[in-house]
């Protein structure tokens, strides 16, 4: 099993360009829906006080978004009640290349990881249920599947890891 240092780089205005074209990638669109409509939500969070998002990059090339948020800031997605201090975490792989080598679940248990020690005490994301790649990832990254849920995207699971 190889070790990848990943880094979780703050995401930036220059980021943008990068992510609006990761966002029209099929494999981005299929689950994060309309690249435009997208685009205009992670633009607008750039400066969201419950929303901290990062360029996820391997050897310095940046090839995958992720968003931590305070779940209780939106309480109209459908996750239910929250203990003070959960998170929640979405994000994708951008570059087409990456899919498929095991970065995904690798990248999210050293973020999910960096969380819990820093004090979250629990993490939380929401995959469509017909996302098995996700929640395949998820599940190697140490989450378990605690309920379906309704979301204002549709059907989805939610996925838990405690500390």
């Amino acid at each position: 099993m190889v070790a990848y240092s990943y880094a979780f780089r703050p995401m930036a205005a220059a980021d943008l360009p990068t992510v609006r074209r990761w966002l029209t990638m099929p494999h981005v669109a299929e689950w994060w829906g309309d690249p435009d409509e997208q685009f205009g939500l992670v633009s607008e969070d750039l400066h969201h006080p419950a929303m901290h998002q990062f360029i996820v990059a391997l050897e310095e090339r940046p090839f995958g978004y992720l968003q931590c948020y305070e779940p209780r800031a939106w309480p109209q997605h459908g996750l239910g009640k929250l203990s003070a201090g959960t998170r929640g975490i979405d994000q994708f792989i951008g570059e087409a290349g990456m899919i498929g080598q095991g970065h995904g679940s690798a990248m999210i248990r050293v973020f999910v990881d960096n969380l819990l020690a820093a004090g979250a005490p629990r993490v939380i994301t929401d995959p469509s249920r017909e996302n098995r790649r996700a929640i395949r990832a998820y599940e190697k990254a140490g989450f378990h599947n605690e309920r379906p849920i309704s979301t204002p995207d549709g059907p989805a699971l939610l996925m838990v890891r405690d500390a």
